[in-house]
């Protein structure tokens, strides 16, 4: 499980091809990677991905074929990823509970500053609109965010200058494509009302 919050950013800066998926090298010297153990989890854009290898200021980790073909951002030599190390049992949840399995990929509207904030506005894919509420959480490339209008498929979050300043969210731009993760609540609730099929 993760919070939202991203403690770091890194860098991709090897892509291994595997028979099935990829083998990522990710630089994050931001990371404090000391009390970080093989087999430990760790998202990279909101994606949940278990460490194989590690060095002082790098690590390993394998990506299926699966993750891949569901998500955005993994699949570039080069590229900058959001990361956040698993909660522990007695961490701080500073943004809301994020199990790191992406739900879907969502198309960036507009990302335009507005004072000295910036908004954000995506459009969700057509499954995942009916989990997105009004001042609700949703996970966008790993980060916690609150959303502030929700009409039909598109949603609009205001980010704070901290959020754009630390995270890869700065890089956005109109046609960008982004990780979306719903609330696990929502999730839940829509199980519950809709019973088994």
């Amino acid at each position: 499980m993760f919070t939202g919050i991203v403690a770091a950013t890194g860098k991709i800066t090897r892509l291994q091809p595997l028979e099935k998926g990829l083998r990522l090298t990710v630089e994050a010297p931001a990371l404090k990677l000391g009390d970080v153990a093989i087999g430990d989890s760790i998202a990279h854009n909101g994606v949940c991905l278990t460490v194989i290898a590690k060095k002082k200021a790098s690590y390993q980790v394998d990506v299926s074929r699966e993750t891949l073909d569901c998500t955005v951002g993994l699949d570039q030599q080069g590229g900058e990823v959001n990361l956040e190390k698993a909660m522990r049992l007695s961490d701080f949840i500073g943004g809301h509970l994020v199990s790191g399995h992406v739900d879907g990929v969502g198309e960036v509207l507009k990302f335009e500053p507005v004072g000295e904030s910036h908004e954000l506005v995506i459009k969700a894919p057509k499954g995942l609109a009916k989990y997105i509420a009004r001042k609700g959480s949703i996970t966008v490339d790993g980060v916690s965010l609150t959303t502030n209008k929700v009409k039909g498929r598109g949603f609009s979050i205001n980010l704070i200058p901290h959020t754009v300043e630390v995270t890869t969210l700065k890089r956005l731009r109109a046609g960008a494509q982004v990780n979306l993760e719903v609330d696990l609540i929502a999730r839940y609730v829509e199980r519950m009302l809709s019973g088994p099929k």
